[in-house]
């Protein structure tokens, strides 16, 4: 990126999101949301509020800006500091989603799926 650019808050031209930027208030903001993924073999990722659940295959933590969602297989979790928002893990990572707050609880069943036992 030439010099000359500024780069917005986020570190993104022209964006101007931030965290808690979307109406939520999070209890404990320590480092802005972010992810680095290296070869699609291991996440490290800032702004972790809470891990939900995890196993081999699915990874649920809450994070500053939503519910960030990590699939894979082989998924195992290296560090996980919430203090600073950490969350450090290795595997296979197929796919990563975000889903808004809420949308799961501890035990990784949504509350939707809680209410049609």
């Amino acid at each position: 990126m030439p010099e000359d650019r500024q780069r917005s808050n986020n570190g993104w031209p022209g964006s101007d999101v931030r965290p808690g930027s979307n109406g939520r208030s999070p209890s404990r903001t320590t480092s802005r949301h972010a992810i680095t993924i290296t070869r699609r073999e291991s996440l490290t990722a800032t702004g972790v509020l809470d891990v939900i659940s995890f196993d081999e295959e699915t990874i649920i933590a809450e994070t500053e800006l939503g519910m960030l969602i990590i699939k894979g297989v082989n998924l195992h979790v290296n560090r996980i500091n919430l203090e600073n928002g950490e969350l450090a893990i290795d595997g296979d990572i197929a796919a990563i989603t975000y889903e808004e707050s809420g949308t799961y609880t501890k035990g990784g069943k949504s509350i939707i799926g809680k209410l049609f036992k």
